[in-house]
């Protein structure tokens, strides 16, 4: 393959395989090696081998086999060379007894003891309770989803030598701590539960709703939260916030395809194309959602997927029903009592009621100061006002959100928005 459209096929392979093959390929070598660091490196190596071999062979049938067997060869190398005392040497017989030749013909190979159990055992590590919350994430970001240390920096919006550094000391905790790299026994699965569930919604929504970039919408972490919350959902399936959170990310992802245009604007939700709407989706967490709820233990992520089905399946913007809509937002305050959540009831109440109505709960938060620096409160103050007819007060609102929003898609629809208050 030496043309440029071979290249470029290869190229687009290449990276189709690290969207779908990352986490697997890390959390099967970190089983092997309980090295963090190593599972990376190698596997960082076995995709740019990746680039070279199928230019000149072809891409393989089963990339993901090619790429674990090519990683843990690597490791195995690396291994090999440092084995000078008895610990490593035990690694050596650990990784080799389970390097096997690979065979692109055998459905069964799977590069360990299978995607959903290797990429479980991993997550339930990077979210163990002795790590702080951030910690968590960013590892979960890094080794599940295979994001680089300045991007995870710039989705939470810290320098990145103090993400570097978050993620070497949460390493550090796991090796030192003696942290087991394993799905904890049944009796402790309901404590963990919550910080794992956690973790995988915001993956879905630094997807679904970037915090920075040029695109709103990075669709590789929206469907590898959906990848771990579904393998979350068939090992606890009697918990009805697992059922929930599945539902939940599933009724969002329906919309995934309309929330921008072809031009990368954002759309707002009352102009989506609702034809467009994945229906599959939209069913099929609407039926988790009621499994969930049938179980008679309401959580937050049961009542966001009820809220989330209200909009998925109105016909259109004026059958969303609203007062419903910020009946389950009071109900959600009662178990994540956040300004966010407020401010989002806020808007439910400006649709449900009228517009002076979720101006004056805007106001409440904006005079509480929670949500000082949060782009999203002076743009709602300013979508009221602009629905209020108060044009020049809506245009100074939306340019106080200019200020504060980072991601560029958001930036461009506040700028349309602040042109069109202006031309009034």
């Amino acid at each position: 393959m030496n043309d440029s459209e071979g290249a470029g096929d290869v190229e687009r392979a290449v990276a189709a395989a690290f969207r779908e093959e990352w986490g697997q390929v890390v959390a099967t070598l970190i089983r092997v090696t309980g090295d963090w660091d190593l599972a990376e490196e190698c596997a960082q190596d076995a995709f740019a081998q990746a680039l070279d071999r199928w230019r000149r062979d072809g891409v393989p049938r089963r990339p993901g086999a090619w790429l674990t067997t090519t990683a843990r060869n690597r490791a195995l190398d690396v291994l090999r060379r440092e084995a000078v005392g008895a610990a490593k040497l035990r690694e050596v017989a650990v990784l080799a007894r389970n390097e096997g030749p690979y065979d692109p013909n055998d459905p069964d190979f799977e590069g360990g003891s299978g995607v959903a159990d290797d990429r479980l055992r991993l997550i339930f590590t990077c979210c163990h309770p002795a790590l702080p919350i951030e910690a968590r994430v960013a590892l979960t970001l890094r080794t599940l989803a295979g994001l680089t240390t300045p991007e995870i920096a710039r989705a939470f919006l810290v320098p990145e030598a103090t993400m570097a550094q978050r993620l070497v000391r949460a390493k550090r905790k796991i090796r030192n701590a003696g942290i087991p790299y394993r799905v904890p026994p049944a009796h402790l699965l309901p404590e963990r539960t919550t910080g794992v569930l956690g973790v995988v919604y915001l993956l879905f929504n630094e997807g679904y709703a970037a915090s920075s970039g040029a695109d709103l919408v990075r669709t590789n972490l929206c469907e590898e939260a959906i990848r771990l919350a579904r393998v979350l959902a068939r090992l606890m399936p009697d918990e009805p916030e697992v059922l929930g959170l599945l539902a939940l990310v599933l009724l969002h992802d329906a919309r995934r395809n309309t929330r921008v245009d072809a031009a990368g604007e954002l759309v707002t939700l009352e102009d989506q194309d609702r034809t467009r709407w994945d229906r599959a989706e939209v069913d099929e967490g609407a039926a988790l959602l009621e499994t969930a709820l049938r179980r008679g233990r309401p959580g937050p992520y049961q009542i966001q997927a009820a809220i989330a089905a209200c909009h998925t399946t109105a016909a259109t913007p004026d059958d969303t029903d609203w007062a419903d809509i910020a009946a389950l937002y009071g109900e959600l305050a009662r178990f994540v009592p956040s300004a966010v959540v407020r401010l989002n009831r806020a808007v439910a109440v400006g649709m449900a009621e009228s517009p002076e109505a979720g101006l004056a709960l805007v106001a409440e938060l904006e005079e509480a100061g929670d949500l000082a620096g949060y782009h999203l409160l002076p743009a709602t103050r300013a979508d009221l006002l602009r629905r209020m007819g108060r044009t020049g007060e809506a245009a100074e609102a939306y340019g106080q959100a200019l200020e504060l929003v980072e991601n560029e898609a958001e930036r461009k629809f506040l700028e349309k928005r602040l042109a069109e208050c202006r031309s009034e």
